[in-house]
């Protein structure tokens, strides 16, 4: 940025829970170039507001209708995250500021590898493994190697391009779905055995020996996968959600898994999060499930971090930010 342009009044809305990493690599992108603030829950809301011309909102779920209204001298909320289902967009509309997120692209490389790790640990049986070690078992399970096995990918955009360069390592055929047409140079690299349009799912679905979810939530994506999808797959299938929770039909899908009607499934998002890590469709041996941590590394906080400053810096130059979701 160069050194004549205004440094803009930044406030930080951060999750109390989260890995002091995302803060730091916000510090680290943002306070270089602009006078950053770390926002208090402790502290009287309105002061804090007090001039800020721009919001970072970790997920866009720490701000709420109080801090809109508090933020009269905003011009970007920033959000630092990919999906909107759980934010009244509608409602930030109402506010005047411009409203922009970090698309998929920043988080794709954390959803891939776990839904890359999901596949191997349920091919390979790991939970079964690691109960036959504990009773010193040996020789068993038989596993799967993934070699010539067919891979569906729901949702062909960034996380699930970089899923297929991984499973294409190990041998599987990719079968993928996408509402758009797919950059010929994509395709090139990537080579899908199969790539169509929403109305090939079903088809999809019956073939794949993973399916995996890539897919934002809205109204259109709601239980995508239902109880009729479920009953598509093959026995032996496994379902892999690293996006949204409601995506798939949680009620079906433990029906499906604890009668035996489906091969294994690895969950990271949640209808309702956090999940009751009590039900009996978690304590089955095909099933891996972890707390929504697939975008959670340290790779996705520094670009979002990145795209957060270059927007920030494109507001202080006068020029429009990029990824806005609000025009």
């Amino acid at each position: 940025m160069s050194p004549d342009l205004k440094r803009l009044n930044v406030l930080y809305l951060r999750l109390p829970e989260a890995d002091p990493l995302w803060q730091d690599e916000i510090i680290k992108a943002v306070s270089p170039r602009h006078n950053l603030a770390i926002y208090d829950p402790g502290k009287p809301l309105a002061p804090q507001f007090q001039g800020v011309e721009a919001v970072l909102d970790v997920g866009g779920s720490v701000g709420t209708r109080e801090m809109y209204q508090a933020a009269t001298e905003a011009k970007l909320w920033q959000i630092l995250g990919t999906g909107l289902d759980h934010i009244d967009l509608a409602l930030m509309k109402t506010f005047g500021f411009a409203i922009a997120y970090c698309p998929g692209q920043f988080s794709s490389v954390g959803l891939a590898e776990c839904a890359m790790m999901y596949i191997l640990m349920l091919a390979r049986r790991v939970r079964e493994c690691e109960a036959n070690f504990k009773a010193r078992i040996l020789y068993k399970p038989t596993s799967m190697e993934l070699e010539e096995k067919v891979l569906g990918i729901i949702g062909f955009g960034s996380s699930g391009q970089e899923l297929a360069r991984r499973a294409r390592g190990f041998g599987m055929r990719i079968h993928a779905v996408d509402v758009r047409p797919i950059e010929p140079a994509i395709l090139e690299e990537l080579n899908p055995e199969f790539l169509g349009s929403p109305d090939d799912l079903d088809r999809v679905v019956q073939e794949s020996d993973f399916l995996s979810l890539h897919l934002h939530l809205n109204a259109e994506t709601h239980h995508i996968i239902d109880a009729r999808r479920i009953s598509l797959m093959k026995p032996s299938a496994c379902l892999i959600n690293v996006a949204r929770g409601a995506l798939a039909d949680e009620a079906a899908l433990s029906e499906a898994l604890l009668n035996n009607r489906l091969g294994g499934a690895g969950l990271d998002a949640f209808a309702q999060e956090p999940p009751n890590p009590t039900l009996p469709v978690y304590q089955l041996p095909n099933v891996v499930a972890t707390p929504h941590i697939s975008g959670v590394t340290e790779g996705t906080a520094r670009k979002r971090a990145a795209a957060a400053a270059e927007n920030l810096d494109r507001l202080a130059q006068g020029v429009d930010p990029l990824y806005r979701v609000d025009q």
